[in-house]
């Protein structure tokens, strides 16, 4: 791989140990495989693979299997995702040590498509809430996607500029920026990321994340942690960056103790506490991590509806609130279109509230669609953490049916008429409509295995 001479000379001005090898990494090896397992859904775990160092539920692969056609990822039993990234949960459990290990209001502002938000619900005590935005309409789709499969109640995803967080004063305990960089980091995986490098995009990079901060420093509470990350290698996005958070927002670094891990880097030429890792010390890609507190000390806000919602949520017919009985929890029941969501009981206030300034696209559990009155059992309802066993007759498939299943294909059962939860290896898979001679295929048309190339067993990620 020829990588831009101005990048190379610009790696090279620095004159850091860390970086040494590093061009080396990224001209001629190859980019490593790693899974993190949901343990909320299994107990299970990858046969013959490395635990990666810095996250308990992650293992590096010897192999890259064809994830697309294991229906455990489908399920959302693990989440394919760079080692590097997953250092956000050991950062984001040692905060909640800090806080007592509390319920916190998370947001995830550059949120896709999910890999760190996941990993973000799983390390957050229970109760917490978690806020994942996306500005990209398609790409919030996809994270939407992501999230249902990771199955948490406890989300709320929205779609939009980082700007409409600035009227939500200090409501959130820790908010995550992983912001748009010059992809610096994944030029060993993606070509385009060499093919668009310039010194211009660094620059234009820097400015759109000076924006981005500035937009959110406000929605978080004083004495709250920002968690900046990029995927690239340069000081100008990374240190420099975190030097305006403090000396013009106003906050101070904290060690997160990151760099105890053999491999992982420190600050160049700073005396701030970051984190870099770099291909060739670790087995990931590039990742450039910091936590900034900011200044003061208070609680998390209230946030003050707006006067004209961008999100209306209405109140459902008591015919249709019978649908949370699919549900085992507290859960208040809203309608938004045609879709019922069962929003968390401890969160609800503030998510009705919240969502009269965002865009809300999915919030809570999506239980339902309505037409008419007919009431038509969802796709994230079945992947829901808080889905109620037994709420469903069901029925078991094997491989093939699995895998036509999430093809969106006809599949035969032997089972009820009615609405049946398909499951796979005893774990919910989706729902079907049985008509008696065939069944309807509810799984959503835009998740659905497109390729054709069916391996004939299935790719046993977690064994």
């Amino acid at each position: 791989m020829n990588l831009p001479q101005a990048f190379i000379s610009e790696i090279q001005s620095y004159g850091a140990e860390c970086l040494d090898g590093l061009i080396d990494a990224l001209s001629s090896s190859a980019p490593e495989v790693s899974i993190r397992i949901n343990r909320a859904k299994t107990a299970a775990s990858p046969a013959d693979a490395q635990q990666i160092k810095w996250c308990d539920t992650g293992f590096h692969l010897s192999r890259r299997p064809q994830f697309t056609f294991d229906p455990a990822l489908h399920q959302g039993l693990y989440y394919v995702q760079d080692a590097s990234s997953m250092a956000i949960t050991h950062v984001i459990r040692h905060l909640c040590d800090i806080e007592g290990n509390r319920p916190l209001k998370y947001l995830d502002a550059c949120a896709a498509p999910g890999g760190k938000t996941t990993a973000a619900i799983s390390a957050l005590p229970d109760g917490s809430l978690v806020v994942a935005n996306e500005y990209d309409y398609r790409r919030a789709a996809i994270l939407a996607e992501n999230l249902a499969k990771w199955g948490s109640p406890s989300i709320m995803v929205t779609r939009g500029d980082t700007s409409r967080f600035s009227r939500l004063d200090g409501c959130f305990d820790i908010i995550a920026a992983d912001v748009p960089c010059s992809g610096e980091g994944m030029m060993r995986k993606d070509s385009e990321a060499v093919a668009q490098w310039t010194p211009q995009l660094v620059d234009e990079c820097v400015s759109r994340q000076r924006e981005i901060i500035s937009n959110l420093w406000n929605a978080l509470r004083p004495g709250g942690y920002l968690i900046y990350s990029t995927c690239t290698f340069n000081r100008h996005e990374n240190e420099e960056m975190v030097d305006f958070i403090c000396n013009t927002l106003g906050g101070e670094t904290i060690d997160t103790h990151l760099n105890d891990f053999e491999g992982v880097a420190g600050a160049i030429d700073s005396p701030h506490h970051c984190s870099r890792f770099v291909p060739g010390r670790i087995r990931g890609e590039g990742l450039f991590m910091a936590v900034i507190r900011r200044h003061g000390d208070s609680a998390t806000a209230m946030v003050r509806p707006a006067k004209k919602p961008m999100t209306q949520f209405a109140k459902p017919t008591s015919e249709f609130v019978k649908a949370l009985d699919w549900l085992t929890g507290s859960f208040e029941p809203v309608m938004t279109g045609d879709r019922l969501l069962a929003l968390p009981q401890d969160h609800a206030k503030w998510m009705r509230a919240a969502a009269s300034w965002l865009d809300v696209i999915s919030a809570g559990v999506a239980v339902a669609t309505v037409k008419g009155r007919d009431v038509i059992p969802s796709q994230e309802l079945a992947l829901s953490s808080a889905f109620a066993p037994g709420a469903f007759p069901s029925a078991e498939v094997d491989y093939s049916s699995a895998i036509a299943y999430l093809r969106r294909e006809a599949v035969t059962i032997d089972a009820p008429r009615g609405f049946v939860l398909l499951t796979y290896r005893g774990t919910p898979l989706g729902f079907v409509k049985n008509l008696g001679n065939r069944a309807n295929n509810l799984y959503p048309a835009p998740w659905r295995i497109m390729s054709a190339n069916t391996p004939d067993n299935a790719p046993e990620v977690l064994g």
